[in-house]
């Protein structure tokens, strides 16, 4: 089948870029001129998804804005001739029923996030992906892990190698690689210390996933944290179905995380041609001033 729909789990706090998410969903922090899950969104979009369902919380009403005309501004754009920005504006509204909201009431975790959407996926394999993993790529990162899925029918999961001592950040496997950057997965373990983990090859935000996952993360199992996690259920699924790892072609930004969120405007700004040889020039000219210190 098709993947046709893409799940964002858009519910969380962003409690790591407090005070400036205190009243702005932390999806909305602009990297260079648009907000994280603009860039998250455009990707699935030129992957060939052709439904993006929002699981949202409270405090999340600018993203849903965001994503809808507003008619004042444009026709203020249009009133002032402002046409490239209008075609931008314009462009951010997708056709109706393109974008699908529902709420996750809880805060219990990524997995119940998912499991939230369950309905609106139906039985049908989907994308997951997260927006505080912004990576910069030739080719969209998830339509690398849709072709993928098309020659192997089954659940696709994007990774990368990170620091020995950075495991218990993330999901990590147990695999064997079976060709060029891909991964049959033998097992998986959410957050493990270092010394306990099996590799250090992660799990990052993209996924594609077969429904059978919503068996597993409906028996709302609670692991690290005290929270329903996907590694887990994917952990359970992994004993009826195989699962393979991809490793990426890109770059990966972490923007829940203050100095991947500046390293992700540099990078993106330094692809705009009329701002990169200002920011250039500020940039070594920083850096000079570092080393006369």
């Amino acid at each position: 089948m098709k993947i046709k729909k893409a799940v964002f789990p858009v519910a969380g706090l962003g409690t790591r870029f407090l005070p400036a998410t205190k009243a702005m969903a932390k999806e909305m922090l602009p990297v260079v001129d648009k907000p994280i899950i603009q860039y998250a969104v455009e990707e699935a979009l030129s992957a060939g998804i052709e439904q993006i369902i929002f699981v949202t919380g409270r405090g999340k009403r600018a993203l849903e804005d965001h994503f809808d005309h507003s008619y004042e501004l444009e026709r203020a754009l249009k009133h002032k001739e402002k046409n490239d920005l209008l075609k931008q504006i314009e462009a951010l509204v997708p056709e109706t029923g393109t974008i699908i909201y529902t709420r996750q009431h809880e805060a219990l975790g990524l997995g119940h996030a998912i499991w939230c959407a369950r309905d609106i996926v139906g039985d049908e394999p989907f994308a997951v992906l997260l927006a505080d993993d912004m990576i910069q790529s030739k080719q969209p990162v998830l339509s690398q892990m849709i072709e993928r899925f098309d020659r192997l029918r089954a659940s696709v999961v994007a990774v990368m190698e990170v620091e020995k001592d950075q495991t218990d950040k993330y999901g990590i496997l147990d695999a064997e690689a079976i060709e060029d950057n891909l991964f049959r997965i033998r097992a998986m373990v959410e957050k493990p210390a270092p010394e306990e983990a099996p590799s250090n090859l992660a799990i990052i935000g993209r996924y594609i996933l077969t429904p059978k996952i919503f068996h597993f993360l409906g028996k709302k199992q609670t692991g690290a944290g005290g929270e329903i996690q996907l590694t887990d259920a994917m952990a359970s699924l992994l004993k009826t179905q195989p699962i393979f790892g991809y490793k990426f072609e890109g770059t990966r930004f972490d923007c829940g995380d203050k100095a991947g969120f500046q390293m992700a405007n540099i990078a993106f700004a330094m692809e705009r041609p009329e701002i990169r040889s200002k920011l250039l020039a500020f940039i070594e000219k920083i850096c000079l001033n570092q080393e006369e210190r």
